[in-house]
C-alpha cells in the first residue's frame, strides 16, 4: 500500500479536521449567544449564519481545484490538511514544487512522490512556511489594527483637513497604505500568476518525464482557463451579477481541468504527450 493513503495519516488528518470543526462550532454557539444577548433577532442572525456558509462556497471550490491538482504527487492526505487550515491555492502550490525541485523531484505534480523522505521534507516545507503568519501576526496584529483605524478616522474627517494634507500643485499625498493596497498586492499576485503562466508556456525538467514541460495540454489547459475566466468576469459585470465575482476563479479553474482531461483523451497520443522544455 502506498504510505500516502496509509491508515496513520488519515487518522492525523482527521484529527486536524475534527479540531478545527470542534473549534469553528464553538466559536459560532459563543457568537450566537452573545447576539442573543445583546438583543438581536434570531431570524438575523441565523440569515447572517447562512450568508457566511454561502460566502465560503467560492472559496471551497477552489482549495477543492487546489487539492485535486495536488493528489497525484502528494497524495490526498496532506493537500487535505493544508488547505483546510490556514493554508491557500498559491502558497500551497508553490512551496510543494519549491520543494519538490529542491529534493530534485522531477515531474512536479504530475509524478508521484515515492521517497517517503522527500514527501515528509515537502510538508515540513508547506507547514512551516504558513505559520510564519501565526508566529508574526500577534506581534504585528494591534499596531495594523491602529493603523487601520487611523486611516478610516482620517477618511470620516471634514475635507478641510484633507485640503491641508494636499500639497499646493492639487496632488494628494499617497500614503503606505494606499500603495499597499493599490500597487504592492496586486503586483504581488500578478508576479505569481505570471510564475505559473510562464512555467505552462517555458516548461522544464527532463524530457524522459511527462508533464514536467510545457507543452500542447497546459497551453489548452491555459487558454481555457483565461477564456472562460474573462467571460465570466464581462458577464457579471454586463449582468451585474455580483453573486457570481467570487465564482470566476474556482469555475475557470475546474474548466481548465476538464478541458485538458478531454483533450488528452481525444487529441493524438502524439500530439496530446508533445511536450517542450524551456
Amino acid at each position: 500500500m502506498d504510505f500516502k493513503y496509509s491508515l496513520g495519516l488519515y487518522l492525523i488528518a482527521g484529527a486536524v479536521i475534527l479540531f478545527v470543526l470542534a473549534q469553528s462550532i464553538f466559536f459560532l454557539v459563543k457568537a450566537f449567544k452573545q447576539g442573543r444577548a445583546l438583543g438581536l433577532d434570531k431570524s438575523k442572525l441565523r440569515n447572517a449564519i447562512t450568508s457566511s456558509a454561502l460566502f465560503t462556497i467560492p472559496s471551497a471550490l477552489s482549495i477543492l481545484a487546489t487539492i485535486i491538482a495536488l493528489v497525484p504527487a502528494l497524495g490526498p492526505v496532506i493537500p487535505w490538511v493544508r488547505l483546510s487550515v490556514i493554508g491557500n491555492l498559491m502558497y500551497e502550490t508553490t512551496a510543494a514544487e519549491a520543494a519538490m525541485e529542491a529534493f530534485g523531484h522531477q515531474g512536479g505534480m504530475a509524478v508521484p512522490v515515492e521517497d517517503p523522505k522527500v514527501y515528509a521534507g515537502i510538508a515540513w516545507v508547506m507547514t512551516l512556511g504558513i505559520c510564519f503568519s501565526l508566529v508574526v501576526l500577534p506581534f504585528l496584529a494591534k499596531p495594523l489594527h491602529k493603523k487601520f483605524l487611523a486611516a478610516g478616522k482620517k477618511k470620516e474627517e471634514p475635507t478641510a483637513e484633507a485640503t491641508e494634507a494636499t500639497p499646493a500643485d492639487g496632488k494628494k499625498k499617497r500614503s503606505l497604505n494606499g500603495f499597499i493596497n493599490d500597487f504592492a498586492t496586486p503586483a504581488i499576485f500578478i508576479g505569481l500568476i505570471g510564475a505559473f503562466i510562464a512555467r505552462a508556456i517555458i516548461g522544464g525538467g527532463k524530457p524522459e518525464t511527462f508533464g514536467d514541460g510545457a507543452g500542447v495540454l497546459s497551453i489548452i489547459t491555459l487558454v481555457v482557463a483565461v477564456v472562460v475566466s474573462i467571460a465570466l468576469e464581462l458577464l457579471a459585470k454586463k449582468l451585474k451579477l455580483t453573486w457570481l465575482e467570487p465564482f470566476v476563479m474556482p469555475i475557470g479553474m475546474i474548466i481548465a481541468m476538464i478541458a485538458a482531461i478531454i483533450f488528452f483523451n481525444v487529441l493524438p497520443e502524439d500530439i496530446a504527450m508533445f511536450e517542450w522544455r524551456g
